[in-house]
């Protein structure tokens, strides 16, 4: 194997990133705000005037975040979409983005796929490669996206009050589903197109500032993004509605009723919003009410057998 940087390499370090990822046509729509991309030392931008900047950093790593096996195009697309989520969940509006790629090897076939899943999602969000960095090790994909809000209108965690409504941005469970569907050889199908390449709900999280209280999205499953919101709003509760929870049987038809349970409630990936709304506030179309925050601390569902049972905020972890 050849490092990417080094003088053996088919192409070195700066020729790879002139060959797959610089874009000045990106560039240019962008207007003025890129006044340097690609190709120097550092990226020089200028934020939209009256708005905040909104910053965030995923590394995704093959074999933990990505099957080994999943195609370049689809790895592109998957960790630029990790992203842009957690723009989404901020209300932003895309911008900016640095890429950190390493490669245990040049494989310029691989490369080409991967730019062009990568940018596919970019263009459609509109946000422009600006910078970043490609060095030899094991496969691994650093991104950090930039974006904007109107100044003090940012969705944050932290704003969420009792007899607040839960809502859901969708369907959950689609993404742990893909997951172990693809890990039984399974290569089709609306589960493993949505683990594939996950779609961040930019639209809604723009059109949540000034509705929503409080917003997360949800890469660690509902019951544990839900109580990280609960926590950054004080110390909350939420009382879920089973009966309210949403099913998509085009998804999930496979699954018996219990484990689509399981998976809406714990899966991870699923990269949809979850965001809670004053009481009498619209719920945007294609959204679920699925409870209310209450001031006991807790998650508890209310059963359709006419339960109340405490559920543990189980989800993806990392450690």
């Amino acid at each position: 194997m050849t490092s990417a940087s080094s003088p053996d390499s088919p192409l070195d370090e700066f020729s790879l990133i002139r060959r797959y990822f610089h874009r000045d046509a990106v560039l240019a729509g962008q207007g003025d705000s890129v006044v340097l991309g690609p190709g120097d030392d550092a990226a020089i931008l200028t934020p939209p005037a009256g708005q905040q900047l909104v910053m965030t950093q995923d590394t995704s790593l093959e074999g933990r975040h990505f099957p080994e096996d999943m195609d370049a195009a689809d790895v592109g697309y998957r960790c630029l979409a990790v992203n842009l989520s957690d723009l989404a969940a901020m209300g932003a509006t895309p911008l900016w983005f640095l890429l950190s790629l390493t490669l245990p090897e040049v494989n310029e076939d691989w490369l080409a796929d991967f730019s062009r899943g990568m940018f596919e999602l970019a263009d459609a969000s509109g946000i422009a490669l600006v910078g970043g960095d490609i060095t030899r090790g094991p496969l691994a994909v650093s991104i950090q996206a930039s974006g904007a809000v109107p100044a003090g209108q940012a969705l944050l965690r932290s704003g969420a009050r009792a007899d607040d409504v839960i809502c859901l941005g969708g369907v959950t469970g689609a993404g742990l589903h893909g997951l172990h569907l693809w890990q039984q050889g399974v290569r089709q199908g609306p589960a493993i197109d949505h683990f594939r390449r996950p779609q961040p709900q930019l639209a809604l999280g723009q059109s949540l500032r000034g509705h929503a209280t409080a917003c997360i999205d949800i890469s660690d499953g509902v019951l544990a993004d839900l109580n990280h919101l609960l926590d950054r709003s004080g110390g909350l509760g939420a009382l879920l509605d089973e009966a309210s929870l949403p099913l998509d049987t085009a998804i999930l038809r496979d699954c018996p009723v219990d484990e689509q349970r399981r998976l809406q409630l714990q899966g991870g990936d699923d990269y949809l919003l979850l965001f809670t709304l004053p009481e009498g506030e619209p719920i945007p179309a294609g959204c679920h009410a699925i409870g209310r925050i209450e001031a006991q601390p807790g998650i508890r569902l209310a059963t359709v057998a006419g339960e109340r049972m405490t559920l543990e905020a189980k989800g993806w972890q990392h450690f």
